[in-house]
């Protein structure tokens, strides 16, 4: 047998017993108990043994429609758990009945009863288990919860766990399985948004799961000596994070002043999040990765309160008399994930997206952050793209392999400089941008159409002494180089220009390279194309003379 599979030996005799050839209740208990153990870590199952599975979970859902100890309950929920991680058993337990039985066993109904009965937790806590496995590996099971209105009952359940004791776990396995139908169902998705007020019922389980306590509005309580989250309320933050974020996706276009209170309420509250830790520094990242690709979906003129007035008092980082703590803390985030180098569309990307976005709309944040990311220059020896400061990161990403990774990366550093070609070349060199303002039509210089403040960037002295000698395509300080040209006769000049002009007339009709120019507007096109065009110009220009 291969490691990590489950053993066939004990199945036959699992199967008696389930089936009722094998004695009392407490019998069937014992030698379920022992299956769960021994497959516990289980993931890969025998083929030849999948009749026997499929019989056996068909037999574990006829004793869970009886009434029978909680005990038994229990083991016989693991046990189908265990199975259900195998799609090719799930046909005889994705049928309505079956899916029934589930909900009565997970409390997933619509009455109003609080949880009252400790005693039946472990047994909630198992079959939502058993349905996330269920849902998450079955199209039919996914279908059927539409039908079943599974996600109208998960939210209902969701409010019974509300200030309850001891209900942690069924909130987290509740959050888990409206992330899994969220993800995997559009409509169930549209029905939390728009039916089931999702967005406001997922916001207070996260508002709950982080403990926030407000001061004014949109203004959460900060505590610096309070301890990090316990592993429970992290894992059910982040399971609330990620419903979230299914449910407001394609959320940019605010239209009702309710609407744009309930996305402040969210940033105010995913604020807090960014200043929380969890119980490790993996579950920190964690929980901050999902809290900013949240804030992603959050509409850009609600990100506001993720700066708010500093009072005297408070010692954080200011800036203009703002609390930036929470963009400070995106920004050790942004430069983690670079240092991390590996995996950037999926780990760097979003919190770039958001930070750009930030500034562009919000003007303390862009300058707060410029004066980090891009200060002053003072020292152009090196080129823009070596080092270890920020500048030099995000300036290697802009010749990343990853297109989208490249472009995210050179808007980010564009919109730092107002979207204006001479700032971003002084940062980064005309090799490093070309690729955005080949993308933007600016190869001719100029702005982007987005409009900022008007205030003056200053160069330091050091940078105006060195500007003259800098190189513009690679954006450093080069020493004056001899002219190779200077020994040579007029003759040989004339010689060696003849001998490039063929070289690229040959690479041209080979059409190994194509020559091109810019368009007057600011674009690449075929040189031909681009030279006729400044003669049409050139020509309307005269004949309006």
């Amino acid at each position: 047998m291969e490691p990590g599979m489950e053993p066939g030996a004990e199945l036959g005799a699992v199967l008696e017993a389930v089936e009722g050839r094998g004695g009392s209740a407490e019998a069937v208990e014992r030698v379920l108990a022992r299956y769960n153990e021994e497959n516990r870590t289980v993931f890969r199952f025998d083929p030849a043994d999948e009749d026997k599975r499929k019989k056996l979970c068909e037999g574990i859902l006829n004793i869970l429609e009886k009434d029978t100890e909680t005990s038994c309950q229990v083991a016989c929920l693991e046990a189908l758990r265990i199975l259900s991680r195998d799609k090719k058993v799930l046909v005889p337990v994705t049928t309505k009945r079956n899916m029934q039985i589930l909900m009565r066993l997970a409390k997933l109904d619509n009455v109003e009863d609080p949880l009252e009965r400790a005693s039946e937790f472990p047994v909630i806590v198992e079959a939502l288990k058993c349905l996330c496995n269920i849902i998450f590996n079955s199209s039919v099971a996914q279908k059927l919860s539409l039908e079943l209105n599974l996600a109208a009952m998960l939210c209902n359940l969701l409010q019974k766990c509300k200030d309850q004791q001891f209900a942690d776990d069924i909130k987290c396995f509740d959050l888990r399985l409206l992330f899994l139908l969220s993800l995997l169902h559009t409509d169930i998705r549209s029905q939390l948004r728009q039916e089931l007020q999702g967005v406001q019922v997922l916001t207070q389980a996260l508002e709950s799961s982080l403990s926030v306590r407000w001061t004014e509005e949109y203004k959460a309580a900060e505590d610096h000596d309070r301890p990090p989250l316990s592993l429970q309320e992290t894992d059910c933050a982040i399971e609330a994070l990620k419903a979230l974020f299914n449910v407001t996706l394609d959320s940019w276009n605010v239209h009702s002043k309710n609407e744009s209170h309930q996305f402040r309420y969210m940033a105010a509250i995913l604020r807090h999040c960014l200043l929380t830790t969890g119980p490790t520094e993996d579950k920190t990242e964690e929980l901050h990765s999902n809290a900013i690709n949240l804030l992603s979906n959050v509409p850009v003129s609600c990100l506001d309160v993720l700066i708010k007035p500093s009072s005297q008092e408070e010692t954080d980082i200011k800036y203009n008399g703002m609390n930036m703590r929470a963009i400070q803390i995106l920004l050790d985030f942004m430069e983690k994930r670079i240092d991390k180098g590996s995996s950037y569309r999926e780990g760097l990307t979003p919190v770039l997206s958001l930070l750009t976005e930030c500034c562009r709309t919000h003007r303390n944040i862009r300058k707060f952050i410029k004066a980090q990311v891009l200060p002053p220059l003072r020292d152009v020896s090196s080129r823009p793209e070596v080092g270890t400061t920020v500048r030099n990161k995000l300036v290697r990403l802009m010749t990343h392999v990853d297109l989208g990774v490249k472009q995210i990366a050179a808007e980010f550093l564009f919109v730092l400089c107002k979207e204006r070609v001479d700032s971003l070349l002084k940062y980064t060199g005309y090799g490093n941008a070309a690729g955005l303002l080949a993308a933007r039509g600016l190869l001719a210089g100029g702005r982007g159409d987005h409009w900022y403040s008007d205030d003056e960037d200053t160069d330091t002295e050091e940078y105006k002494s060195a500007k003259p000698n800098i190189n513009l395509i690679t954006g450093h300080l080069e020493e004056p180089m001899p002219n190779p040209m200077d020994e040579m006769t007029e003759e040989q000049k004339e010689y060696e220009a003849m001998k490039l002009v063929n070289m690229f007339d040959k690479l041209s009709r080979d059409e190994l390279i194509k020559p091109m120019g810019v368009r007057p507007d600011g674009t690449m096109a075929p040189l031909e194309e681009a030279v006729s065009q400044y003669d049409t110009n050139k020509q309307e220009s005269s004949d309006s003379d």
